[in-house]
């Protein structure tokens, strides 16, 4: 949900504050010593083994106390409702890059004391994430996943148009848009393959960032939407959607994938190539082990390898009721041990399912180390296996954006721009210049307190 202002949210909060503190995200009572408690939270599930196993490994940190999962989303409407009602949730789950906005709001706890009382070991995590999570030299976030980006390759529509799927590169924005050209399909007069799909607007920052530009400034405080490189950016992706038959066209077909399935778009021969985040090589590991598949680094002009990164982190959201169990709850959460933990249970589920296991990327650099050497075992599939060594060696570049106070209407400012481009209402230059002062507004409000 687009958070226009934060203000407006919590005043708004305050009529259904009543109702969330009965919908299980409020605060289990006061801490009192080494009482038995159960800790409450909003934003996380124990749907799988990976989230299961650290889930049990973090309840028996603090045994006997334990904490409950929300099995739900974050809900920013639901979390400051229970921040408005004194009686929020004594953990939360939510997008690093989230992270600056409540921070400045004080509806989030900073955790240096956090840190210095568990001896929390911050050199565990990779610094990218640990750079979302920070906000003015201030530590809020506990990082879970690191989601790298890279480029997946269909092998088989690039046979069938004469392409090779080992010189394909986003390094040459001519080169690309032909090939585009040529991998997209006809069928009947409709849209049967999309040769290149630049995921656009989600990934506008990491083609920015490709083209030399950066959509805000090294300390967040800055917009820059209307930087040329940004501006041509975008030019160049809307370009390359047009010439595969428009938005229209092209966003209707893409939505009718069956992304997360046996029929997915590499299965059934829909796509060509694209930019994704590294999890979707679980997915086809798991729907389709058998499909044809190259990844590579998304590169750019330079050449060089660019990863935008980005994930989840825990926090201890203001007045929690049990700070302490909840630091060491979310310490055991992220911690080495519990992701290989993790990550062997995620690799006995594959094995028994007969699919390939991909491995885990998370924001934990000795987890990552441990997990690659001695739980991440050859496939038989060799395209996945060289798409996880190829993950492996891109994170190295991985960048991720400032921490911001006003982190959702910057993104909602710079998402419709680009909407309103695809839709043929703006063109790139005067949306991106319009987005600035919405973004550039948000900014310096949430910065100066007001």
């Amino acid at each position: 949900m687009f958070i226009r202002s934060i203000r407006a949210a919590v005043s708004a909060a305050l009529v259904v504050a009543m109702a969330a503190g009965c919908g299980g995200v409020g605060s289990s009572g006061k801490e009192s010593g080494n009482a038995t408690v159960t800790l409450t939270m909003m934003g996380f599930g124990t749907g799988d083994e990976v989230a299961k196993t650290r889930f049990d490994a973090a309840n028996a940190a603090i045994a006997p106390s334990s904490a409950k999962a929300s099995e739900g989303s974050f809900s920013a409407q639901q979390f400051l409702s229970a921040v408005a009602s004194g009686s929020p949730p004594d953990l939360v789950y939510m997008e690093r890059r989230l992270l600056g906005t409540y921070a400045v709001k004080k509806a989030i706890l900073p955790l240096t004391d956090c840190v210095e009382r568990e001896k929390i070991d911050l050199g565990q995590f990779r610094p990218a994430a640990v750079t979302e999570a920070t906000l003015g030299g201030t530590l809020y976030g506990l990082p879970e996943f690191y989601n790298n980006r890279v480029l997946m390759i269909n092998d088989t529509a690039f046979a069938e148009t004469g392409l090779d799927p080992a010189a394909f590169s986003t390094a040459d924005w001519p080169a690309l848009t032909a090939a585009a050209r040529k991998l997209t399909a006809m069928r009947g007069g409709k849209l049967s393959r999309i040769g290149f799909d630049p995921k656009i607007p989600e990934f506008l920052p990491m083609w920015a960032r490709a083209n030399g530009g950066s959509l805000v400034s090294a300390d967040g405080r800055t917009a820059q939407l209307t930087d040329p490189k940004v501006v041509e950016a975008l030019t160049f992706t809307v370009a390359l959607i047009n010439a595969q038959g428009g938005w229209a066209t092209f966003k209707s077909f893409r939505d009718s994938f069956d992304f997360f399935g046996a029929k997915n778009q590499f299965a059934t021969n829909q796509l060509g190539a694209f930019p994704m985040e590294d999890f979707y090589l679980s997915v086809l590991g798991e729907s389709s082990p058998d499909v044809k598949l190259t990844v590579a680094p998304f590169r750019g002009v330079d050449g060089q390898p660019v990863d935008w990164i980005t994930g989840n982190a825990w926090a201890i959201p203001a007045k929690s009721a049990h700070p302490a169990q909840a630091c060491k709850w979310i310490k055991t959460m992220t911690d080495t041990a519990s992701w290989i933990a993790a990550a062997k249970a995620r690799a006995a589920a594959r094995q028994a399912e007969g699919a390939p296991f991909t491995g885990l990327f998370t924001g934990n650099i000795r987890a990552d180390e441990v997990i690659f050497r001695d739980v991440v075992k050859p496939t038989g599939h060799a395209g996945f296996d060289a798409a996880v060594q190829t993950v492996r060696q891109t994170q190295e570049a991985g960048f991720s954006e400032p921490a911001l106070a006003a982190g959702e209407e910057f993104k909602a400012a710079w998402q419709d721009a680009v909407n309103r481009v695809l839709a043929g209402e703006q063109q790139p230059a005067e949306a991106l210049a319009q987005a600035q002062q919405q973004a550039q507004a948000a900014l310096d409000k949430a910065n100066s307190g007001s």
